[in-house]
């Protein structure tokens, strides 16, 4: 199955993390099929940046969120 899911990047205590569309039985920071956004919990407005469009090509081929993302993305 597809998960939209994120990976983590940075650095020690400084985590920043991508938003990717992966096979499910990936690891968390194994290859993935594409990059729609990054998420960085560190900064003072935790910036969260999303392709929308890409986010809705990917939920109508079936791809599902996990729950983290969904919670950050806003959809229930």
């Amino acid at each position: 199955m597809t998960m939209i899911r994120m990976t983590r990047m940075g650095r020690k205590k400084k985590p920043f993390y991508r938003i990717v569309v992966t096979d499910s039985r990936k690891r968390r920071d194994g290859g993935w099929i594409e990059v729609i956004g990054n998420y960085n919990p560190v900064s003072v407005n935790k910036d969260l940046t999303l392709d929308e469009e890409r986010l809705k090509y990917w939920l109508s081929v079936g791809a599902q969120m996990s729950p983290t993302v969904k919670r950050l993305a806003g959809l229930k």
